[in-house]
């Protein structure tokens, strides 16, 4: 097993149990709760994949969907709903933290043009996180709060950035993930986002 498909694998473990666990507190049923961690875990990759032209992980990798059926049965199974707290909000930071580097790495790997290779290591990590909030009908953090984008787009641009210098792209991907980590835990901790438009 790769690096990639590894860390393809706990970002869609991570993503699919942040997601189940808001759908549950959203009080939707098992299926509601199967179908948004579905869509938390594989939608970036999937969006990922069809910009790059190759087919979606989840269509020819029985472990995809199976990170998915573990997270929705660990959910259902513990059956204790909290909101959203601390465990989950470093569990969803882990998750970006991974698929910011899975979508770079992917398109490092291809020979795609740097500023692509950025964007679709930022598209990987956001994407599902966004639907699983409209589909639950919260405002998405995505939007408006944490910096989610912004450190997805830190940590994407410092892999990039990395094996422009010849580094390896393991280590280039790990120093990158640290760097979405500490970039959405400092912002979080001193209360950093984006300016917002005032009228």
């Amino acid at each position: 097993m790769t690096l990639l498909h590894s860390l393809d694998l706990l970002s869609t473990f991570v993503f699919a149990l942040v997601g189940a666990r808001v759908a549950a507190d959203k009080g939707l049923d098992y299926g509601g709760i199967a179908f948004i961690a579905a869509i938390a875990s594989v939608s970036g990759g999937t969006l990922r994949n069809v910009f790059l032209g190759i087919q979606p992980n989840w269509t020819i990798d029985p472990w995809i969907i199976s990170s998915v059926i573990a997270a929705v049965f660990i959910t259902l199974v513990l059956r204790r709903v909290t909101h959203i707290g601390k465990t989950l909000l470093i569990m969803d930071t882990f998750g970006l933290a991974v698929a910011t580097m899975s979508g770079a790495q992917l398109a490092a790997e291809m020979e795609i043009k740097w500023f692509a290779a950025i964007l679709l290591g930022v598209i990987t990590a956001v994407t599902g996180g966004l639907l699983r909030d409209v589909l639950c009908q919260l405002e998405p953090v995505l939007l408006h709060r944490e910096t989610i984008g912004t450190s997805s787009l830190m940590g994407a641009i410092t892999f990039v950035a990395l094996i422009q210098i010849d580094l390896s792209q393991n280590l280039a991907a790990l120093l990158g993930g640290l760097v979405v980590i500490l970039t959405r835990v400092i912002s979080i901790q001193f209360d950093l986002h984006l300016p917002k438009f005032t009228k």
